[in-house]
């Protein structure tokens, strides 16, 4: 009996040491390689910011409204800012996005060992939302390899590193989503297009951070979020491709030139459809071509309707503005089209826009940005070409509130009465920066062809 019961005890020995032996004791998962290899390349961005505030009382409310014409004084105060970066050039460049740099005065980066650098601005767009920024250090820098975001699949795995709230290196996990997403910008400056979106949580400060695939290579610069009172887990990066380019281009030449193809498009409608008697149920209709462009040269006509850019299908007019921006101009590509039924393949050798000037911490007078008036200013805002002037770029927190929009093309400036014609920044800078204090300043603005003055008291 006494054997018996040692017989029960060694069974029920190894019965418990097998189970209790730790499951897949030499499994690692493949995320924790990424975020090793990765983290020592991403960076906390923090800014130091000067941001106008005025008076909230309503008795100076209405005091400045009655007398001043609503100018209501402002003051400056100094805000601090965080979101995150990545390296992604040895020589030191950084990448994140515009809006968390945005009027900066000091920017510092900071790395996982606690240590941190001053940085400086590049170059910035504030349509894409991308930044370049560069630190000088003697050590060797780890870098992030950017991927291809045009080979991403829904479903795949989406790895998020960045500082949200300030909490540094936080990684999230999830999947990509979506991808082509279009939401509205959430300062209500424009709308983000072809964004991909993830599940992966996305927190205040992961912007500017990378999302990465499960080989650890950037495919996306995290940027927005859905606010969680409306949704969860709904997160959106910039593809990676559409950065390229831009970065590319600031690095070699110090400035952005962008890809330019010269037409007039819209999205196929149901409308135009049965209007034009297209033959295609998706694409972008070319409504005017204009002379001299790349489009032009290619033999690209109006009542094309192209469904395809290489081997990027449009389906509407975002999905070709998509596709310009990874492209730089001089660069060779393939339009497939159809012209009234017929499908036709035209070659086109990518034109380029006037040299954008890009955003360097830009010396502004009156909160106001400017830049040259190019050609496509006097189409767009329909004016002669007789009017000079230059072109509202950028609209600052300091700004009066005078009504003036970006695009809108300043003609003259009046200080205390005496008129000043403007036909260039120069001419701008040299009036605007001798401008005393206590004077009243008219602006004769076009927008859309027409004329309107801004007045405001400095």
């Amino acid at each position: 009996m006494k054997k018996i019961f040692v017989l029960i005890g060694v069974f029920v020995l190894i019965f418990t040491v097998g189970f209790s032996a730790r499951l897949n004791a030499d499994y690692q998962s493949p995320i924790v390689s990424v975020v090793e290899a990765v983290s020592p390349a991403v960076v906390n961005i923090e800014t130091t910011k000067r941001t106008a505030t005025g008076i909230s009382d309503p008795y100076f409310d209405d005091f400045f409204n009655r007398f001043f014409g609503g100018q209501i004084p402002q003051s400056e105060r100094e805000t601090q800012g965080l979101g995150t970066g990545f390296i992604f050039d040895k020589d030191g460049y950084i990448l994140t996005n515009y809006h968390v740099v945005e009027n900066a005065t000091q920017i510092n980066v900071g790395f996982s060992d606690g240590s941190k650098l001053p940085a400086v601005l590049i170059g910035g767009d504030s349509t894409l939302d991308i930044a370049v920024l560069k630190i000088e250090t003697e050590r060797e820098l780890p870098i992030i390899e950017l991927g291809n975001s045009s080979d991403i699949k829904i479903g795949e795995w989406a790895i998020a590193v960045g500082n949200p709230l300030g909490l540094e290196h936080t990684v999230t996990v999830g999947v990509v989503s979506a991808v082509n997403r279009r939401i509205a910008k959430p300062d209500g400056t424009g709308t983000y297009l072809d964004l991909i979106q993830t599940d992966a949580a996305i927190n205040p400060g992961n912007s500017g951070g990378p999302l990465l695939n499960i080989h650890g290579e950037v495919i996306g610069i995290n940027t927005a979020i859905v606010n969680t009172t409306f949704g969860v887990n709904l997160g959106f990066a910039i593809p990676i491709n559409s950065v390229k380019s831009f970065t590319k281009s600031l690095i070699e030449s110090g400035s952005f030139q962008q890809a330019y193809l010269g037409i007039y498009h819209q999205t196929v409608t149901e409308m135009l459809i049965n209007a034009f008697g297209l033959k295609v149920e998706k694409g972008t209709y070319v409504a005017d071509v204009i002379e001299g462009t790349a489009a032009y040269k290619s033999g690209l006509k109006p009542g094309d309707v192209i469904i395809k850019f290489n081997d990027t299908k449009i389906e509407n007019s975002d999905n070709l503005g998509a596709a310009i921006r990874m492209y730089s101009p001089g660069d060779k590509i393939k339009l497939t089209i159809n012209r009234f039924g017929e499908e036709i393949f035209l070659e086109v050798i990518l034109g380029s826009r006037e040299p954008e000037t890009l955003v360097v911490i830009p010396v502004s007078y009156f909160g106001i940005a400017v830049r040259e008036i190019t050609e496509d200013d006097y189409n767009t805002q329909k004016i002669s070409k007789n009017i000079s002037g230059i072109v509202v770029e950028e609209i600052k927190p300091e700004a009066p509130s005078i009504g003036l929009s970006e695009g809108d093309i300043i003609a003259e400036v009046f200080v205390n009465g005496v008129k000043n014609d403007i036909s260039n920044v120069e001419d701008w800078n040299n009036i605007a920066s001798n401008v005393e204090k206590n004077s009243y300043v008219a602006l004769i603005v076009y927008r859309d062809g027409i004329r309107f003055n801004a007045v405001f008291y400095y």
